[in-house]
């Protein structure tokens, strides 16, 4: 029986999916984009799952696409991410739950695309992240087109996919493509300990933020103010608000998560 491809922990509300590929550098093939996609599914499903860590395991984050494995293959570019990345990076961003890209290592190409989804990015201090499509003479994708403008401009963003340059964590940090820099040695630990932080905190506002941050992205002025006004409302009408509420009466940290029964 073959090693699983992504490997799937939980603790504190903390689900973690390792891309579980080391020899290739996490390097993506069919079987992995897809049991990611499914894993994030089944963790959006389960009440007890508040977080979501996408991480790799060993020395890489995701090298990009495992070449060998579409060498030769009766598959279209398009076919080929219409069935594995556009699902995949569409799921991250509808999810109904905070997602962190945990950056270990390398992020390259389709890999880098993936480390820039994630709702918070925490990057050890050996991690990286590279452009790599026009080194074999092709297009950003996976969603790079749409995050990295938005993130560093367009003129950065050409610039780093034009000449394929590795960012390297310090500057990462500086260009805002990640919130946190760990160092490389407690890095795990570091990631849990934030993520457990997050899993404390109100999931359906939570839930709601994530919802009205993705609808603003694309969305005008007059547009975002009925969103929030909309969703204002299913955040005041959950149990959550009244609790936060009465915690600040009553000088005490709020209690967002309940016992399961």
């Amino acid at each position: 029986m073959s090693e699983a491809v992504i490997t799937e922990t939980t603790q504190a509300g903390v689900r973690t999916l390792t891309l579980n590929r080391p020899d290739k550098l996490n390097a993506a093939n069919d079987a992995l984009l897809l049991a990611l996609t499914d894993a994030l599914r089944r963790a959006d499903a389960e009440d007890s799952v508040r977080v979501v860590v996408i991480t790799g395991a060993g020395r890489g984050f995701c090298a990009g696409q495992d070449l060998g494995d579409v060498s030769g293959r009766d598959m279209t570019f398009t076919e080929h991410l219409n069935h594995t990345y556009n699902p995949l990076i569409r799921t991250i961003r509808r999810l109904n739950k905070p997602v962190i890209s945990a950056v270990n290592g390398v992020a390259a190409g389709a890999g880098a695309s993936l480390a820039l989804a994630g709702d918070i990015r925490l990057w050890a201090q050996g991690a990286s992240l590279i452009e790599v499509f026009s080194n074999i003479a092709l297009v950003p994708d996976s969603g790079s087109t749409w995050f990295l403008p938005r993130l560093v401009g367009y003129h950065r963003a050409f610039e780093l996919m034009a000449l394929a340059e590795r960012v390297r964590a310090d500057d990462a940090l500086r260009l805002c493509l990640c919130e946190q820099v760990f160092p490389d040695d407690t890095f795990r630990a570091d990631v849990q300990a934030y993520a457990e932080r997050l899993a404390a905190r109100p999931a359906n506002a939570l839930k709601l933020t994530k919802q009205a941050l993705v609808f603003a992205q694309t969305s005008t002025l007059d547009e975002a103010l009925d969103q929030e006004a909309a969703l204002q409302q299913i955040a005041g009408d959950h149990w959550e608000h009244e609790e936060g509420v009465t915690a600040f009466k009553e000088k005490r940290p709020a209690q967002f998560v309940r016992d399961a029964k």
